[in-house]
């Protein structure tokens, strides 16, 4: 059974990091692209960085130079480095794969940024 279960999300100042998590449960990780995206409360889910199969990155214009998606191999899972983070970057966030024609999602973890 596929699972994705995100971590590390919390309460941090503005101008602070924190790094997320996500391990995935029944599937190689390593085998696909991995999605992080972001539902900020009253607004609409936003992709926020891809990494891909290869190890390429991608990142939405508003996060690029301050967040680094990378792979962690070693717990089966991916994990998304938010540096300098902002008011703005306050959401759930929850990564996702695409496997075998379905879409899987964690149920995300909350990153709380204060002024």
């Amino acid at each position: 059974q596929v699972q994705l279960v995100e971590s590390g999300g919390g309460l941090v100042h503005t101008g602070g990091s924190l790094t997320l998590s996500c391990e995935g449960f029944g599937f190689d990780v390593t085998l696909y692209d991995m999605r992080w995206f972001r539902q900020a409360q009253g607004k609409e889910r936003e992709w926020v960085a891809t990494i891909m199969e290869t190890g390429n990155t991608e990142y939405t214009a508003s996060v690029k130079g301050r967040f680094t998606a990378s792979r962690e191999n070693f717990r089966n899972g991916v994990s998304l480095q938010m540096n300098n983070l902002q008011p703005d970057d306050a959401a759930v966030y929850s990564c996702t794969a695409f496997i075998n024609g379905v879409n899987y999602w964690g149920r995300g973890t909350q990153v709380t940024v204060s002024s």
